[in-house]
């Protein structure tokens, strides 16, 4: 009966770490959040990342959301449609919300303080 018990909880496992990072809104065990920062910060005319967030929306589907701050570079839906069918592409990631700052020092965001730069 022990050996029924041990193999049961070994089995169930994952499923018990899936489940607690979907209650947490934890960052998928599947996507490495640094990837993803760095290939949105490497793209052309982007000048800085904040305020990322990745978390799975249901054991299947992963969201995201991000402020890139394009200065002068942003060339609109174009560019969102084709980091939207990368970001799923490379990473899996189904669900992106994407806000464009200019970087305007005039109109900083509040959430591109370093406490909360992800």
């Amino acid at each position: 009966m022990s050996l029924i018990i041990v193999v049961a909880i070994v089995g169930t496992w994952q499923l018990f770490q899936e489940s607690l990072n979907l209650i947490t809104d934890a960052v998928p065990a599947s996507i490495e959040r640094l990837a993803v920062r760095t290939y949105l910060a490497g793209l052309p005319g982007v000048a800085g990342v904040h305020d990322l967030h990745i978390w799975a929306m249901s054991t299947t589907e992963t969201a995201l959301t991000a402020h890139l701050v394009m200065p002068t570079a942003y060339t609109g839906n174009a560019f969102l449609v084709q980091v939207n069918r990368e970001l799923h592409n490379i990473f899996g990631i189904e669900h992106t919300t994407l806000q464009v700052e200019t970087g305007d020092r005039s109109y900083l965001c509040p959430l591109a303080q370093e406490n909360v730069v992800l």
